[in-house]
């Protein structure tokens, strides 16, 4: 039974023993003042007072109640954990959802001995706890990985893309990505440039909160992706977060024009240089586009245009005073097939760095310029360092995040080590990468 009831102790485990209750399970309580709760038993973190039980509620917040307070208690319903409900995995007449998990703290709960979260629950766990995700469709799971986002490498972004062009080719009606906050950006531009001309969204989806936690972002999101997921008339691979810090509404943001500029906040990710693509309102379950510059649906998966495959010697470096020039020969000497410059302004380096540029590209290595700014684009036409950058043959990274330009310089050297080809496909607008024109709206309104 320990395993049953994590973090559980003293009065309160003997009452859920008495009720047969497990961790997942549903379960009623009534307070003093005939207050009733109920919601899914959650596991307790064994720091917390031994009287406590935690209880997710239906709105997705968890809450604890001291045994004291409880007059009554119920078992309302359990399901075998780790197993979805029959009408989860197809056959319920509902649109069939794709759910690829990937890791991260969407999929993670508290490891109570510690108290630190771990990678650890599966998206069909998650489901579990998410009961508003079974009325808006069926669902197969599959765990590709169950790795932090900081363990994501170009090989993983192959895995994925495989995997959802299979499951595109399967039928199903829409996909969606789990995958750990941080490097998220970087996988959903992977699988953009990956699969083109695509017939349903492809969404990705994270939490800056794991799932134990009351003020977790894990439901709101998750139900957001889904949504967006099924009713978006894009064809475009998107990430779907929290769009302020209250739960009433999720942003659906293009995968290549979307970073995470905030290290806990639950509305940490903007779009860059973009609008959002829509707007999915959680109180009415619906979705607003909001980018009239979209990527429509292919007609038919037979239309997608499927090129898989990263190049994992490509670095990206951020300039900085006193750049020491040994890190690009390094990069050079190494054999790196390519180099993306994190520069300053319109996309500058310092002139100490100058030769070894000039070097890299003798070698045969692409060189992308970007800006750190990363509003904005790069101009390097208009001062005398960028004018010479030019002429050395490094590649204006137009508006492109630095990120972004990472991994499609990654797609395309798998494709060609021709410089002269490598240049045209990095200038090449795919999938919206490239935003040619900026309207003041871009920028964030907060500084106008």
């Amino acid at each position: 039974m320990s395993g049953d009831l994590p973090g559980y102790s003293g009065i309160a485990r003997d009452l859920l023993e008495k009720l047969g209750a497990r961790v997942g399970c549903r379960v009623r309580l009534v307070t003093i003042g005939n207050v009733v709760l109920e919601g899914l038993l959650m596991p307790r973190h064994e720091f917390s007072a031994e009287d406590i039980i935690v209880i997710k509620l239906d709105n997705g917040y968890n809450i604890g109640v001291s045994v004291h307070r409880v007059t009554k208690a119920e078992l309302v319903e359990c399901v075998e954990r780790g197993k979805p409900r029959a009408e989860e995995v197809g056959g319920s007449g509902r649109p069939l959802v794709k759910i690829l998990g990937c890791g991260g703290t969407i999929a993670s709960r508290v490891e109570y001995e510690t108290g630190a979260v771990r990678p650890a629950m599966s998206p069909a766990e998650l489901m579990e706890i998410i009961p508003e995700l079974r009325g808006l469709a069926s669902y197969d799971v599959d765990v590709l990985f169950n790795i932090l986002s900081e363990d994501m490498t170009p090989q993983h972004w192959r895995i994925i893309a495989e995997k959802v062009y299979r499951s595109m080719l399967s039928g199903v009606d829409g996909i969606v990505i789990t995958h750990g906050t941080d490097t998220m950006g970087y996988t959903a531009a992977a699988i953009a440039f990956a699969l083109q001309n695509i017939p349903m969204p492809i969404i990705l989806v994270g939490a800056q909160r794991s799932s134990d936690r009351p003020s977790t972002d894990a439901a709101t999101n998750l139900i957001g992706a889904v949504i967006a997921a099924l009713k978006a008339p894009f064809g475009e691979v998107a990430v779907a977060m929290h769009a302020t810090p209250s739960d009433l509404e999720v942003l659906v943001h293009r995968g290549v024009k979307v970073r995470k500029m905030h290290s806990s906040r639950r509305d940490a990710f903007q779009s860059i240089n973009d609008l959002p693509l829509a707007r999915v309102d959680l109180g009415k379950m619906e979705l607003t586009v909001i980018n009239n510059r979209i990527i429509p649906r292919s007609k038919s998966v037979e239309e997608v245009k499927a090129v898989i495959g990263f190049d994992d010697r490509v670095a990206l470096v951020k300039t900085y005073p006193g750049l020491q020039s040994e890190i690009i020969d390094f990069l050079v000497d190494k054999k790196f097939h390519g180099i993306v410059l994190e520069g300053t302004g319109l996309g500058h380096v310092g002139s100490y760095a100058m030769e070894s540029i000039r070097r890299a590209v003798e070698e045969g290595i692409a060189v992308v310029m970007t800006t750190q700014t990363l509003f904005g684009r790069v101009n390097m036409n208009v001062y005398t360092t960028g004018r010479k950058l030019l002429s050395l043959g490094v590649i204006p990274g137009e508006d492109m995040l630095p990120e972004v330009a990472y991994v499609k310089l990654s797609w395309v050297l798998t494709q060609t080590r021709d410089l002269k080809e490598v240049r045209k496909m990095m200038v090449t607008n795919y999938v919206n990468e490239i935003n040619s024109v900026h309207i003041p709206q871009l920028f964030p309104s907060w500084l106008h």
